[in-house]
Order: structure tokens, then sequence, then C-alpha cells
């Protein structure tokens, strides 16, 4: 019944932590196009529900981040597996950025406005909307070429995030 309920230390919960901002992020714009096409009223949910989207995926990226930072500490010093790992974590830290702008960007598309007390036209909005999707497509890019690493890391050079606390791995029986 323990093996049920174990929580993995912090260094072995990044493979569980790393799928919510992949699928966070990348349903994300479906929601904004949505929201695009619905027009201003009916639309203004899809967009909302994107940035929440947005908001729960780019925390998650920062969870991520640190706990890749501390599950890379036990990856091993091999110079092939080094080299991914560095790879990855640069572009972990670069996403970072990319969605945390992308999503600061995204709520002042949505908010400033209303703020203002201006509400943008359908052809400005339309527009503003599509250049928000060309530079999401940039930030998506760079997630999927983080998670290609971080499964080049896994599937390809064996690398393993421990699921178990130090006693249970080192086969110390805990009661």
């Amino acid at each position: 019944m323990t093996d049920l309920l174990h929580i993995p230390n912090w260094n072995g919960l990044h493979p569980l932590i790393i799928h919510f901002p992949i699928a966070l992020l990348l349903i994300a714009p479906l929601f904004v196009v949505l929201g695009g096409v619905l027009g201003s009223s009916k639309g203004r949910s899809f967009l909302m529900s994107a940035l929440i989207l947005m908001v729960l995926g780019t925390a998650s990226v920062f969870v991520a981040v640190e706990t890749g930072g501390a599950a890379g500490k036990l990856a091993g010093s091999a110079p092939r597996v080094a080299a991914v790992l560095e790879q990855h974590k640069e572009l972990a830290e670069t996403t970072q950025v990319l969605f945390s702008l992308l999503t600061l960007g995204f709520a002042a598309l949505l908010f400033v406005p209303r703020v203002l007390g201006r509400e943008l036209g359908a052809p400005l909005n339309a527009a503003l909307l599509s250049v928000f999707l060309i530079s999401y497509a940039t930030g998506a890019l760079f997630l999927v070429k983080t998670a290609n690493q971080g499964g080049r890391l896994v599937y390809e050079l064996g690398v393993k995030a421990p699921m178990a606390s130090s006693t249970a791995a080192a086969g110390v029986s805990r009661r």
C-alpha cells in the first residue's frame, strides 16, 4: 500500500512534471484560434481559457526546469550525456523565458484594452491574435525541441530520474 502512495524525491519528480507544460502549452493556441474565430462576445471565454492554460503551462515549465536541474545532477558525466543534457537545459531555460513573455503578452492583449476602456475592432483584434500565434509558434518549436532532447536523454542515452527515495533505492526497508 505504501508503494501506491509513494511520492518521489524532488530529483525524481521531473518525469512526472514535464508532461504538464507540453500538453497545456501545445493545446492553448487551439483555444486562441477558437476565440478569434468566434469573435469578441462568444470567443472571450475561449481566450480566457487559453490564458489559464498558458499560465498553468508556464508555471509548470518553472517546476519542470527546477526538477530537471535536480535530476540532471544525478545523470552522470559521460561526455555524450553531458552534451545532450546541456542542450536540454539551455533549451528549457529559453522555453521558460519565451513562454513567460508570451503569457504576459497575451494577458496584456486581453486586459489592456479593457483597462483603457477601449475595445479593439475585429480586424485589429484578428491581426493581433495572428501575430501572437505566429510568435507562439516559436515558443512551441522550442518546447518541442526541448522535449525531444529530454527524450534523447531517456530513450537514446538511458538517463533515468530516480523514482524512489535514496533509502529505498539502496534496498533499505522503510517501515
